[in-house]
């Protein structure tokens, strides 16, 4: 969706929007993604839905805890480089 131009969509009876092609694609947007809509001064905005509802550190802190001896910062570090080193070995295909 390079060009500039103005995509437009109808509202059917039933109160339904179809999203054009080339909007939902540069969104990658798939049948059963949820959205939320929020009415703005500007017009109607449609963002993403979070995944999973706001939580604090409090409500989820121990939630899964673990048994075993404790992991040293080292370890810790250690584990993160190599997934990362991982990942970023996936993005070269």
């Amino acid at each position: 969706m390079a060009s500039p131009e103005r995509l437009s969509t109808t509202l059917s009876t039933k109160g339904q929007v179809i999203l054009p092609k080339a909007i939902r694609e540069l969104r990658h947007w798939k049948a059963g993604t949820r959205l939320v809509v929020e009415d703005t001064a500007e017009g109607v905005l449609l963002k993403l839905a979070p995944a999973f509802a706001p939580t604090l550190p409090k409500d989820v802190f121990a939630s899964l805890p673990y048994k075993g001896v404790p992991k040293t910062l080292e370890e810790m570090e250690a584990g993160i480089a190599v997934e990362a080193a991982r990942r970023h070995a996936g993005d070269r295909y």
